[in-house]
């Protein structure tokens, strides 16, 4: 199978680099210092979403500002300890694509995705974080943004995405889908390709754009 695209649009935790351990970490210290029980945490899906909206679905309005920064202080300060680390393939896919083809659009809040980035040297180019939005994934708005940004039409779009919230994004925003199964399993996972992680694949850059094959 081969996708043909004019751009390339990645997810990052999950997709690009794993900071599940840190997650699970952060976010459990977290909890106990608000008081959220065990079971309330586990109705939550916390994967691909942007913190503020899985804050909200814990905590009373008046306590979710305080809150967001204080998770997200929490998963920063922990990235220089080893909480995030490149999945297989990024590098390579990565460096074979030129800076103004591809993007990165993360549910994280931008202090955190440039400190995961950055301890894993990723430079991008074009990059949209939670800040720059106001409706996070499943909502199309993240994606759409990324490919107004880099001036190319929603359905010349390729999505990478681990998660479902993200490729219900993709979807919605009229892209191409490839999911990753880094964080969930398969049939869980609804798009277009399905691969183990992005090592499976190869991008060949031509006059048109980028073909990505998955790697025989």
């Amino acid at each position: 199978m081969t996708i043909h695209a004019q751009a390339l649009l990645f997810d990052n935790d999950g997709t690009l680099v794993s900071s599940l351990e840190s997650v699970e970490r952060c976010w459990t210290r977290w909890a106990r210092e608000y008081g959220i029980t065990a079971e309330e945490f586990r109705r939550v899906e916390l994967h691909g979403r942007p913190a503020a909206e899985i804050v909200a679905d814990l905590l009373p309005a008046r306590l979710v500002p305080e809150a967001v920064a204080r998770v997200e202080q929490l998963e920063v300060e922990d990235v220089p300890g080893g909480g995030v680390r490149l999945l297989p393939g990024t590098r390579d896919f990565l460096d074979s694509l030129p800076a103004d083809r591809w993007a990165v659009v993360t549910s994280a809040t931008r202090r955190l995705a440039e400190a995961r980035l950055d301890a894993v040297g990723i430079l991008p180019k074009t990059f949209v974080a939670a800040d720059d939005i106001t409706r996070g994934k499943p909502d199309p708005e993240p994606y759409l943004l990324a490919a107004r940004q880099l001036g190319v039409d929603p359905a010349h779009c390729v999505v990478f995405e681990d998660a479902p919230a993200g490729l219900q994004a993709g979807r919605a925003a009229g892209m191409t889908t490839v999911a990753l199964t880094t964080t969930h399993q398969a049939a869980e996972l609804r798009a277009d390709l399905v691969v183990r992680d992005l090592s499976a694949l190869s991008a060949l850059v031509t006059d048109e754009g980028v073909e990505i094959s998955v790697r025989g």
